[in-house]
């Protein structure tokens, strides 16, 4: 039977697990098409489908494009491809990445919502930063369930916490009650009355990036006049601020979208990357001045070497700061990432 209710499942790390968790708890009768979208690395082969397979009722793969969307099936966003649903059918784009991930949770969140409305059911599990945060928003704006793994259960709860902050709700469940919940949130919006769906009528901005995922010819500009004054880690190119949002958050000409938290990430990656090279370019200049220092000394000329000498500790003075610094900027990261 074609799916009237989508259940659409956003993971990242640590969300392995809680997806076989989810899936073992699915009734085998269930009356919805369920999507997921778990970040995986762009290139090389997934194992999901074969993972889930195993862990619950119902028959998972790779979703294709094209594909009409059926009761009772899981279909799995592809490596390297958002997963969205327009006009009841699968689509697989190879739009631009949003907050860094190609599939991204905010794209299959937000077709989604635009497809179904009322009868979506948004579930975010374990992972770092917030991906699924806007797009969970979104659902709930359309009407639809927004769904969280218990964050003080999840290996990574920076996904399930950021989509309780941007909903100011989100049903919280234990992954293995997760399946359970999802089973009950799925009969009760089968029961609504059939009716026309309209977005709500300030949702001009979700059909734009709906459209830009899906490589439709749009422009930031059609979303944002107002610039942000910073670069696009993707790209580099300008970015602008999207207009009407509760949280910051940004595209650029191309379409890259970032949060703020994902784009402050970003940022420190690029920053950790400078300093490294600046680390290499020290330890060169040190070890070549060493060698400097040594054939003056050789040439009998003191002046020259006692120059080389002061070139090269203040090339180490400079290399032990920045590895103090590397130091510091790794323990920030490590409590952002489990905060």
């Amino acid at each position: 039977m074609t799916a009237r209710v989508l259940v659409a499942i956003g993971a990242s790390a640590g969300g392995v697990e809680a997806l076989q968790a989810v899936v073992a708890g699915l009734p085998v009768d269930l009356d919805a098409a369920v999507l997921v979208v778990l970040h995986v690395p762009r290139s090389g082969p997934s194992a999901l489908p074969r993972i889930l397979n195993r862990a619950g009722p119902l028959p998972a793969a790779h979703a294709r494009d094209g594909e009409e969307l059926t009761t009772g099936r899981i279909y799995i966003a592809p490596p390297d491809h958002h997963l969205l649903v327009l006009e009841g059918r699968i689509r697989l784009t190879h739009g631009p990445v949003e907050n860094g991930h190609r599939p991204a949770i905010d794209v299959l969140f937000r077709s989604a919502a635009r497809a179904a409305g009322p009868r979506t059911v948004a579930v975010t599990l374990s992972g770092a930063r917030d991906d699924g945060a806007a797009g969970a928003a979104v659902v709930a704006r359309c009407g639809g369930q927004v769904l969280v793994q218990e964050p003080d259960e999840a290996l990574y709860p920076s996904m399930p916490r950021s989509v309780i902050e941007s909903t100011g709700d989100g049903q919280r469940h234990p992954a293995k009650e997760l399946g359970g919940a999802i089973g009950r949130a799925v009969r009760q919006l089968n029961e609504l009355d059939d009716e026309v769906f309209q977005l709500p009528a300030d949702d001009r901005l979700t059909a734009l990036e709906v459209a830009m995922a899906d490589l439709t010819d749009h422009t930031v500009t059609e979303l944002s006049d107002q610039p942000a004054g910073l670069a696009c880690p993707s790209c580099h190119g300008s970015l602008f601020e999207l207009a009407g949002e509760p949280s910051p958050r940004y595209r650029c000409w191309v379409g890259h979208a970032w949060s703020a938290r994902s784009l402050l990430d970003e940022q420190a990656t690029a920053f950790e990357s400078a300093l490294w090279m600046a680390l290499r370019s020290l330890e060169e200049k040190a070890s070549l001045t060493r060698r400097m220092g040594v054939a003056a000394t050789r040439r009998r000329s003191p002046g020259t070497a006692e120059r080389y000498e002061a070139i090269t500790k203040e090339s180490e003075q400079a290399a032990h700061l920045i590895r103090e610094i590397i130091t510091k900027l790794t323990d920030l990261n490590r409590r952002s990432v489990d905060g």
